[in-house]
Formats: C-alpha cells, structure tokens, sequence
C-alpha cells in the first residue's frame, strides 16, 4: 500500500483501495486482455449466495403459515411478478423473464451490499494471504464490490442488449424487426428518395437508442456504487486521522456517526440501484415486445 516504513497517506490509501486484482499488469486505458479477478470472483460468489437463498426459499415453502424467510421470499417474488405484468404482456414470454428478473435483482443486491462489510476486513485478510504465499503485501490489491466495477455493471447491460435483440427478432421476426429499425421512430414517405433519407435517419437513431440505453443502463449502477464506496474510503480516512491527532476524540466521534449514518442511507442506495436496474431491464425487453 505504501513504502514499508511509513503509513500511507490519503491519496495512497484510496489509490490501493481502487486497484483491482487482475491476471496481468494493465499498460493500457482499455485494455481487453486485462480480467479484474475480484470481481469475477465476487460476483461468481453473491451469485450462487443469491441462487442459494432462493433456491432455499422454494424448497422450505409449505401451504400453511408461512415464515418470516418465506414471507420474504413471496413478497419479494410477488413485487417482481406484479412488475413483469405490468411490462411484459406476453405471458409465454415473462416465464423465463420474471424469473430473469428476480435472480437480477437479488444478484445486484447482494453485489452492491459487498459495499456495506468494514472496508478494510476483506483487503488485510487477503493482504495475509497474499504475504503467506511468498508476495509483497504493500502490493496485495483486492475490490470487494463488483457493481463498482465499470466492466461489471456494463457486461450485465450488454447482456440486456443481447436480451433485447432476441426478442426483437423472436417476437418481430427478422424481416420485421428489419422493417422497424428503417421505419421507426420518424416513419417513412412513398417519395423513394425520401424514403431512403428517412430509412437512413431511422436506423441511425435506433442505433444511437440501443447504444444509449446500454450505455446508460451500466454506467447509472456503477456511477452511484462507486461513489459510495469513495465516501465510505472518506470515512474510514476520517477514522485514521482521529487516531494521529489530538483531537482524535471529536473527528472518531464523527467518523462513528458519519458511517453509522452513510451505511443506513446506503441500504436504501444498494436496494434501489438494484430495482432500478431491474425495472429497466424489463422495460426494455417490454419495448422489445412491443412493435412501433
């Protein structure tokens, strides 16, 4: 984390904290060789978390009364039913979605409540390991939330796109499908030269829609997730410098309030941002549904 001998600064500090664990040295801004191995991993774990609780919840459901896990589960399974509905009116079509749509939201939940563990507990236990097998410590770098990872959260919007597209041409057709990309959103003219230009124009901006919305799908999740966990660095900064001060009494007092209260207002952050990217989801494979 920083030269041996002298504890890191800030800059330091929050610097570690954000590099990733990778199977190789990136040299490059974009570079597609370079795989973020804690963030496969985290996300392989929440996953089967998340599967495992839910497969959980079906095996223990039962006709009467049911539990508080079970009243959970339903609820849960309701409000993500009751959305699809709402959505998705092709009842063939929303057995695989809300489904889909469930293990979503339950996944990114779990990926973004990896936010809430003490910061700093995951890191010092893989920095152990990483010094018991022969490395250097200072060079032990671990990211614990995968949803604050850029290539994570837009892996999961391309896999929306490719949702999309499916439905697109299952429900449409390809030659349908073909018809609305150069139709939609402006129509089209009998004048052949205009048809063309306006065939032109319609394909572009449908092009420019898919793009955007996947876009804006990944980055929406990942920008809020990320700058959670940069406050929450802040935080744990805050409670590092109380304990070189001599006012470190009033800064610990603010660093215990600052992330008692930042973590109960993260709750609802993780719970939305999980909805949120849900939500979207089956609107845009609602729109795929739906024909111009």
């Amino acid at each position: 984390m920083a030269a041996e001998g002298h504890a890191p600064t800030a800059g330091e500090y929050i610097r570690h904290h954000l590099t990733h664990l990778t199977n190789q040295k990136q040299s490059f801004i974009v570079d597609f060789s370079v795989i973020n191995l804690d963030s496969v991993f985290f996300s392989v774990l929440t996953g089967l978390i998340g599967v495992f609780l839910l497969w959980l919840g079906a095996r223990r459901a039962t006709a009467g009364v049911p539990g508080r896990f079970q009243a959970a589960v339903e609820i849960l399974v309701e409000m993500v039913e009751t959305q699809a509905k709402s959505v998705i009116h092709n009842a063939h079509s929303r057995k695989l979605i809300a489904p889909l749509a469930l293990t979503v939201f339950v996944w990114i939940f779990f990926m973004n409540f990896m936010d809430l563990l003490p910061l700093d507990l995951l890191p010092k236990i893989w920095e152990g390991i990483y010094a018991a097998m022969g490395g250097d410590p200072h060079h032990a770098y671990l990211r614990v939330v995968p949803t604050a990872d850029l290539s994570t959260t837009l892996g999961l919007s391309v896999s929306v796109l490719l949702l999309c597209l499916y439905y697109n041409i299952k429900i449409k057709g390809l030659g349908g499908w073909a018809h609305e990309l150069v139709t939609a959103p402006f129509g089209t003219s009998k004048n052949p030269l205009w048809a063309l230009l306006l065939g032109v124009v319609n394909f572009l901006m449908q092009m420019i829609e898919f793009v955007a919305k996947t876009v804006s799908h990944g980055m929406r999740l990942f920008g809020n997730m990320f700058a959670g966990e940069l406050v929450f660095m802040l935080i744990a900064l805050l409670g590092g410098f109380a304990a070189l001060s001599f006012t470190g009494g009033l800064l610990f007092v603010g660093h215990l309030i600052a992330g008692t209260v930042w973590a109960i207002f993260h709750i609802l952050v993780i719970t939305l941002q999980a909805f949120i990217f849900m939500m979207l989801a089956l609107i845009y494979l609602g729109q795929a549904h739906d024909a111009h």
